[in-house]
């Protein structure tokens, strides 16, 4: 017979209890409602499984073996809903989050150690990707994404604020070579190119004039996946690159980078922290946004 786990759950409360008042008590059924959920469980073994007297319950040697044998399973079942159920008051567990690798702010280091320090018993697991998937579908919590490509169905909280791409060249390039008037003119210049991953086209540099987006097709002479390594390059006078701002604030801060065709870099919409819209969630994830939400 198909195990009924309703029903053996009723009669371990029994066995324990050796008393079907006591037993209905403690599942908030009545007495008769427990006496039918042994008598079914007991027609569908074939086997009597408890002794009934008017003023005691006892088990037969089958209900004793049967006792014997889900006893254990059933504290650990019940031992695995509190687990759970402690889940709901603090925040602990493993928090997965898949995060964009040029989501500069989120990675700075400080916010993530700030949030660790708060929620020891949260363990971190950041996968840095920029690879397009389903967070849901691949067992993430969240995720951090330019909000343009969020999918409207998902719950989005602000990381920070607006950002916007630039072009960056360093001053011996630009010395060396002049800058472009115009994004139509770096189709002449050597430029510093990303891409996710090998199998995917070279990014399109994105501008926009007058109100209108556009993009630049560059041809570019050196092509990598880590924005680390396009700004030594950039900074060593390889060419020039183009990213987000927040990426190349510090070289440009020291004056390694410059940034060129400012005028045609609007401010977009930054990075969200976004996740299944769902109820209940997490403590650990709700403990995320709300360390987001109280960053100046």
């Amino acid at each position: 017979m198909e195990p009924d786990l309703n029903a053996l759950a009723v009669f371990a409360l029994v066995a324990e209890e050796r008393n079907f008042r006591a037993a209905a008590d403690r599942l908030g059924v009545t007495r008769s409602a427990v006496s039918q959920t042994i008598r079914r469980l007991e027609e569908g073994l074939g086997i009597a499984l408890v002794r009934r007297t008017t003023r005691s319950v006892g088990l037969t040697e089958a209900g004793e073996r049967l006792h014997a044998d889900v006893a254990p399973a059933m504290a650990e079942m019940r031992a695995a809903i509190e687990r759970t159920e402690a889940l709901r008051g603090r925040p602990r567990g493993r928090l997965r989050l898949a995060v964009s690798s040029i989501a500069e702010r989120f990675l700075s280091g400080p916010f993530l150690a700030a949030f660790a320090e708060a929620n020891p018993e949260v363990q971190l697991d950041v996968t840095v990707t920029d690879e397009t998937f389903d967070i849901v579908a691949e067992g993430y919590d969240a995720g951090v994404r330019l909000g343009e490509v969020i999918e409207q169905d998902m719950i989005a909280v602000p990381v920070a604020g607006e950002e916007r791409q630039l072009a960056v060249c360093s001053p011996a390039y630009r010395d060396r070579f002049g800058l472009p008037a115009h994004p139509a003119g770096l189709a002449a210049h050597r430029c510093i190119g990303w891409r996710p991953t090998p199998q995917a086209a070279p990014y399109r540099w994105e501008f926009a004039e007058d109100g209108r987006e556009f993009s630049v097709a560059v041809a570019p002479e050196i092509t990598t996946n880590d924005m680390a390594l396009m700004i030594k390059l950039a900074v060593a006078g390889a060419g020039i690159t183009f990213g987000m701002e927040e990426s190349f604030r510090a070289s440009i801060d020291r004056g390694e980078l410059v940034a060129i065709l400012e005028d045609y870099c609007p401010y977009f919409a930054g990075f969200y922290l976004y996740y299944p819209s769902r109820r209940n969630s997490a403590p650990k994830l709700r403990a995320l946004v709300e360390h987001l939400q109280r960053r100046p």
